[in-house]
């Protein structure tokens, strides 16, 4: 979003909190040159996890296996 040096004071807090849940950018125009305020990338929960080696085969492959001897019960 593009916004005047006297909008931005005017509303920052509204800009910032904007720009912060959408992720983008506000270009500020101050005596004919542009600022820019970036947010960090968002990173969704998904992509903070870390891939694991464990279970990597089809899950059929799993399906047959005895588990009783690890099940515990209530």
């Amino acid at each position: 979003m593009r916004v005047k040096a006297t909008k931005l004071r005017q509303n920052i807090y509204k800009l910032l909190d904007k720009s912060l849940e959408t992720g983008t950018p506000i270009k500020i125009e101050r005596k004919g040159k542009i600022l820019e305020i970036v947010p960090p990338k968002i990173q969704k929960k998904l992509e903070k996890l870390k891939p694991h080696d464990c279970m990597n085969d089809e899950a059929e492959s799993y399906v047959h296996i005895d588990w009783s001897e690890e099940w515990k019960g209530i």
